[in-house]
């Protein structure tokens, strides 16, 4: 488990974002894994999402999960994530940067393990949605 902050300000450790990854990765009986998670500023996330996504603008997460080479090989899996958006969000949201950052590391780690949501409204009725929740409700009192 690799966690670079790139020069950008984080709330919290590298080792606690490291211990929330590992977590996700437990609870989803996950036991070989190979993840890195970085933080980047709004500029890298924006050219991210302009070059692997082909969206406009600066978003507050993206994974990209790889192909097993075999049944048994661990999973693979980047994810970066823009503190600012993530502080921003957890204005608007009226909740602490702190859960904001679990909730991006527990989101960005369920995608890597393959699990998908819709976009727009619905996405938070998903059963996406509904799992990360409930372990950023754990793994936030654990971690804050």
């Amino acid at each position: 488990m690799g966690v670079a902050t790139n020069g950008v300000r984080l709330p919290m450790s590298r080792d606690r974002v490291a211990a929330i990854a590992r977590a996700v990765l437990r609870s989803e009986r996950v036991a070989d894994a190979l993840l890195s998670v970085t933080f980047v500023s709004n500029t890298a996330m924006r050219s991210l999402n302009r070059k692997h996504l082909r969206r406009t603008g600066v978003t507050d997460v993206i994974s990209f999960g790889f192909r097993r080479s075999g049944r048994y090989a661990p999973i693979l899996g980047d994810i970066y994530i823009a503190p600012d958006v993530a502080r921003a969000s957890a204005r608007v949201n009226v909740v602490r940067v702190r859960e904001e950052i679990v909730r991006l590391v527990v989101h960005g780690t369920l995608h890597v393990l393959g699990y998908d949501h819709p976009d727009g409204a619905t996405r938070t009725r998903s059963a996406m949605w509904r799992r990360q929740e409930r372990l950023v409700r754990r793994l936030a009192a654990e971690h804050a």
